[in-house]
């Protein structure tokens, strides 16, 4: 048995997707969502453990407390300070983080963006942001700004991505070729749009993706492709950071394909 925790969860397509993953692979497993609420994260990982649970995936707000809380940390979520992926090894949990590089498989298979030799601009600051900085600065970005109310956050953030990475300005919005939301803002809100971004510096020749995926329009996708800029939702960086994940727990290949036929009609859309 497998799970996920955050709060809010019950939006979570993740155990869908795991569930979809099993059959395909033909194991007796199956992955159930929890909520649970931010000053319980421990309480959460240590319940895993003595339930039996093979792997957790981890969603917002949890993602820094569970790299704190963790026996061990693959350098990777050493590096990020957020884990979003728990293993459960021999009665110990292992942390890693799978967003980054699930996030630029996404980028590829829905938009075919390389993000080699590119001006690049994320848009907060927390776990899944530092996790998305960290795997365009290692792709080999030109440029990777960090947009975040909190400057220290900014600076923190921009600092994974070396020499490439720097704290953006809302007007630097206009200059970027990938446009980045990773933020909460959004979630279950259409209309809702982060205060710093001004959509009318977003036009075309411009990729924005929200890694927001419920609703699967958000404000920002809305106006940033009335705009003529190339628009994605999260649900890309989420299956395939799931699989990713299920890869660990399984220690066998799994079917991608498979999770995105899964999925209901429409969803994401």
């Amino acid at each position: 048995m497998v799970g996920v925790i955050g709060d809010p969860i019950r939006h979570s397509l993740s155990p869908l997707l795991h569930n979809a993953a099993f059959d395909a692979m033909g194991l007796d497993w199956v992955s159930v969502a929890f909520e649970v609420g931010a000053a319980d994260t421990a309480a959460a990982l240590h319940g895993a453990r003595a339930l039996g649970l093979v792997g957790l995936s981890v969603t917002t707000p949890h993602k820094d407390g569970a790299a704190r809380e963790v026996d061990e940390r693959t350098p990777l979520a050493e590096r990020l300070g957020s884990v979003n992926c728990v293993s459960v090894r021999r009665g110990r949990l292992f942390g890693d983080s799978t967003d980054g590089a699930g996030f630029l498989a996404a980028l590829e298979r829905g938009s075919g963006f390389d993000p080699r030799d590119r001006r690049c601009l994320v848009i907060g600051a927390g776990g899944a942001a530092r996790a998305v900085v960290a795997a365009l600065a290692d792709a080999g970005a030109d440029e990777v700004a960090v947009l975040n109310r909190g400057r220290p956050g900014a600076a923190s953030a921009a600092a994974l991505a070396g020499e490439a990475g720097r704290v953006a300005q809302p007007a630097d919005l206009s200059g970027a070729e990938l446009v980045v939301h990773a933020t909460p803002v959004g979630l279950g809100d259409p209309g809702a749009l982060h205060p710093l971004v001004d959509a009318t510096l977003l036009g075309p020749g411009q990729t924005v993706v929200d890694l927001v995926y419920h609703p699967g329009r958000s404000a920002l996708l809305v106006a940033a492709a009335a705009a003529g800029a190339s628009v994605a939702n999260g649900l890309g960086m989420l299956v395939h950071q799931a699989a990713l994940s299920l890869e660990q727990w399984t220690g066998r290949p799994v079917p991608v394909e498979a999770m995105w036929s899964g999925l209901p009609p429409g969803v994401g859309s």
